[in-house]
C-alpha cells in the first residue's frame, strides 16, 4: 500500500491504519529524533507527539509539497528541535542543589581552582555561538542543526527539509558565513589568539 493511501486510511479511521503506518515509520522517526534530541525518554517523547498529530491531522498533509516520508520526518525534525531547546532553557534555569561537601561554585556549578577560568570562557563562548544561531533565518539555522548537531550529510539534510542538495549547500555556506562576522572578536580561535 502506498504512504498517501495508507495516510487516507488513517484519516478515515480505518481500523488498524495507525498502526501499520507506525510500524511502516517508526524506525525512522524514531532514529531521526533519537540523533537529535541524544536522550532516549526525550526522543520517544517526540516520536509518540509526531504519531499523535498525525491521527489528529492526517489532513495536514498537503501532497503537492512533497511525500509523506518527507511531512512526517520534517515534523519529527522540528519538534525533536523543539524539545532539545526547551530541555536546555529549563537546564539553564534550573540550579541543581549543592551537597555541603561538593566542591563546585553554586551559581555555575564551575569546579573551583585550576582549569576554572577556562571552563567559565568556554560557556560563555558557547552562549554566544547559541545567540548567534538563534540570529540566522529558520532554513539557514534548520541545515545548520542538522549537519552539525544531528550528524546528517548535506544529502540527508536535503531531503529531511524537502529541498535540492544545492539549497541546503548554499543555507549552510551562508549561515557559516553570516556566524563568523557576527562571532568575529567574540570567540578565540585557540592557543595563541591575541
Amino acid at each position: 500500500m502506498a504512504d498517501a493511501t495508507l495516510l487516507r486510511a488513517v484519516a478515515e479511521r480505518a481500523p488498524r491504519a495507525l498502526e501499520a503506518f507506525y510500524d511502516r515509520f517508526d524506525r525512522r522517526a524514531y532514529s531521526l529524533a533519537r540523533r537529535i534530541c541524544v536522550d532516549e525518554t526525550l526522543a520517544e517523547d517526540v516520536v509518540q507527539e509526531v504519531f499523535l498529530h498525525v491521527w489528529r491531522h492526517p489532513d495536514r498533509f498537503d501532497p503537492t509539497r512533497g511525500n509523506v516520508a518527507t511531512w512526517l520526518m520534517t515534523m519529527v525534525h522540528h519538534r525533536a528541535v523543539d524539545a532539545v531547546r526547551r530541555e536546555a532553557t529549563r537546564r539553564k534555569y534550573t540550579v541543581p542543589p549543592i551537597d555541603d561537601g561538593d566542591d563546585w561554585t553554586g551559581q555555575d556549578r564551575l569546579p573551583l581552582g585550576p582549569g576554572a577560568d577556562e571552563a567559565a570562557l568556554d560557556r560563555v563562548e558557547a552562549g554566544h555561538v547559541r545567540d548567534a544561531l538563534e540570529r540566522l533565518p529558520a532554513e539557514q539555522r534548520e541545515a545548520l542543526t542538522l549537519a552539525y548537531f544531528g550528524g546528517f550529510t548535506q544529502r540527508e539534510v536535503a531531503s529531511i527539509a524537502g529541498v535540492p542538495l544545492g539549497t541546503v549547500k548554499s543555507r549552510m555556506f551562508t549561515a557559516v558565513r553570516t556566524l563568523r562576522g557576527m562571532l568575529e572578536g567574540q570567540v578565540g580561535r585557540g592557543e595563541g589568539t591575541p
